[in-house]
């Protein structure tokens, strides 16, 4: 008699406890919906996952956690979609002011993507001339061509942009370089992207208002003055590259809040179905 006692004693203990334990987890997921519902997301998703720790045993509560953080994230996942889109049409809208400045250069008979290029910098205009040529393609990747003319080789890989107070900018030894003879004219070019430019358009960009002088860098050292209409080309296209590239980024933080949105929706279909068929 004495052990059934204690047997029915402990059992009203436990169950006890499993009704306190059941009512705080309640109380955390009743602290997570006010939490969502307020728009504090982070604060729900913190008692959400407080549920799962302290009351792993909650097994109700935890299931509605699981429903609510659901909840949470689709709506994260939207309104992040929802600013993308007002800052994209900010970024198309300054596009589009400024892209009839440009000479756009596409071919589509085998180009898919065009390049830009500033009026004074198109091919035709800078024949035999020694310069740094500046281009940004539709999805905003910029990039710099070396051009040298001269009646002998110096064999350049590399170019160094030198200001006025001896600071200085320096290009690695392009990957993508090549010469040529046209008749007697030795012509050499050597591309280099942005980022990976040693930094020189960023320094041009800089200093833009400045005169600036430019060594080819090479078997021979060619030196020659930075004209201020190719200090403008730098300065127009880098801001024209920075406005394209935001735009192509914001299409794929768009396409992957999307894709998000449409696995959290799926995921919240099937739970629903498995309940109903319950």
């Amino acid at each position: 008699m004495k052990k059934l006692v204690i047997l029915s004693f402990i059992s009203l203990l436990l169950a006890s406890c499993g009704n306190e334990t059941e009512k705080k987890a309640a109380e955390r997921l009743q602290s997570a919906r006010q939490a969502f519902e307020s728009g504090d997301f982070n604060r729900a998703k913190t008692e959400i996952d407080s549920i799962k720790i302290r009351y792993p045993k909650a097994f109700d509560a935890r299931k509605e956690g699981i429903r609510l953080m659901q909840q949470v994230e689709l709506k994260e996942q939207q309104m992040t979609l929802a600013y993308l889109d007002s800052v994209v049409t900010e970024k198309q809208a300054a596009f589009e002011a400024i892209k009839g400045k440009f000479i756009l250069e596409k071919d589509t008979a085998y180009q898919e993507t065009g390049n830009y290029f500033w009026p004074t910098q198109v091919v035709e205009k800078n024949l035999h001339r020694s310069y740094l040529r500046f281009q940004v393609n539709e999805r905003g990747v910029m990039s710099m061509t070396s051009i040298y003319c001269g009646p002998s080789n110096i064999h350049h890989v590399a170019v160094k942009i030198i200001a006025p107070d001896g600071t200085f900018a320096e290009t690695p030894a392009s990957n993508d370089s090549y010469e040529t003879t046209y008749p007697d004219e030795k012509i050499e070019k050597a591309d280099y992207l942005l980022g990976q430019d040693g930094s020189v358009m960023g320094f041009i960009y800089l200093n833009h208002d400045r005169n600036l002088r430019v060594e080819y860098l090479g078997s021979r050292k060619y030196t020659a003055t930075m004209p201020a209409t190719d200090r403008q080309a730098l300065k127009e296209t880098y801001e024209l590259s920075q406005i394209l590239s935001a735009i192509e980024q914001i299409k794929k933080e768009k396409e992957e809040a999307n894709l998000k949105i449409g696995f959290i929706t799926r995921k919240i279909e099937e739970d629903r179905k498995k309940d109903s068929s319950k």
